[in-house]
């Protein structure tokens, strides 16, 4: 860099790329459009932000500050001022963002909608500079051409923190993330409410989810507790036998180190048959079953 004696100072901020995301874009195509026919300073403040010449960055509501160590010793003072907007304003905008739920998804996820404009124009302005009176600048440097590159490369500086954290185009409009988020909760909150007392408790509305189902227990004693309310069903049970008796065993096989010249299905499946129908037998008898007698199973 011709000309340059003072290096960039050890706090100074590098920018590596500026318009990253579709925010950043929108925020470097403002510098573009207060500096139309020159590309030679816009040129050298991108010099000057890749070197970290530009430090002491500070975004406040409506303000940006920043110096720039340019030939001199003593840094430049340079100051952006965005034109933040009324509370009206704002009121209108949260309410727009409002009624789309993805906008409120995106913001939290810390993403900027690429459609949030809409909400904004809908109140009648822009979140973006768009107008000559929207942004201004000032540089303590001789340089009377606006933007000149110390303005320039805190442009782009800040265009790369815009990249990072969305929310600082808010802060600069006049509203941090919490207020946004906080009002946009309450907002959205207001409006579930208004749409519940509309259509009265329970009534179904489209979109919203169906009413959860409520109990209202009576008055219980002890004692009735385990009590039937009323009779059970009667039940009608048909136990069936299985069409083949002790097919499992016939499917696994004889197990490793058998020895047995029959095989387990063969060996036990008397014994399993006889265990089943004296199952189903007890299981269907009519009142109590019999006294179980002793019998031979094979």
């Amino acid at each position: 860099m011709r000309g340059l004696t003072s290096p960039p100072p050890a706090r100074g901020i590098r920018m590596k790329r500026a318009g990253a995301t579709w925010w950043g874009r929108r925020w470097m195509e403002a510098l573009e459009r207060m500096s139309p026919d020159d590309a030679g300073r816009l040129a050298r403040g991108r010099t000057y932000a890749h070197a970290g010449r530009t430090h002491d960055l500070e975004v406040k509501p409506g303000l940006v500050t920043a110096h720039v160590t340019g030939s001199q010793p003593k840094p430049y003072k340079v100051i952006l001022t965005l034109a933040r907007l009324d509370d009206a304003t704002w009121a209108k905008a949260i309410a727009a963002m409002a009624r789309r739920a993805r906008f409120a998804a995106e913001l939290v996820a810390g993403r900027m909608p690429e459609d949030i404009d809409e909400a904004f124009r809908s109140a009648g302005t822009s979140l973006f500079p768009e107008r000559p009176e929207d942004l201004t600048t000032a540089c303590s440097c001789p340089d009377w051409t606006n933007p000149c590159k110390h303005v320039a490369a805190t442009h782009y500086v800040l265009g790369e923190a815009l990249d990072k954290d969305p929310f600082l185009l808010f802060e600069l409009r006049g509203r941090t993330r919490e207020q946004v988020l906080g009002a946009l909760r309450a907002a959205r909150g207001g409006a579930a409410r208004g749409r519940r007392a509309g259509r009265g408790e329970g009534a179904p509305c489209a979109g919203d989810a169906p009413p959860i189902a409520t109990v209202t227990l009576g008055k219980m004693a002890a004692s009735d507790f385990d009590a039937w309310r009323e009779p059970p069903p009667a039940l009608d049970v048909t136990l069936e036998p299985p069409a083949a008796h002790a097919a499992l065993l016939a499917q696994l096989g004889a197990p490793p180190g058998w020895s047995e010249e029959r095989s387990p299905a063969e060996l036990f499946g008397p014994l399993i048959r006889a265990a089943s129908e004296r199952a189903r037998e007890i299981a269907m008898a009519k009142g109590r079953p019999r006294e179980a007698t002793s019998r031979p199973l094979i």
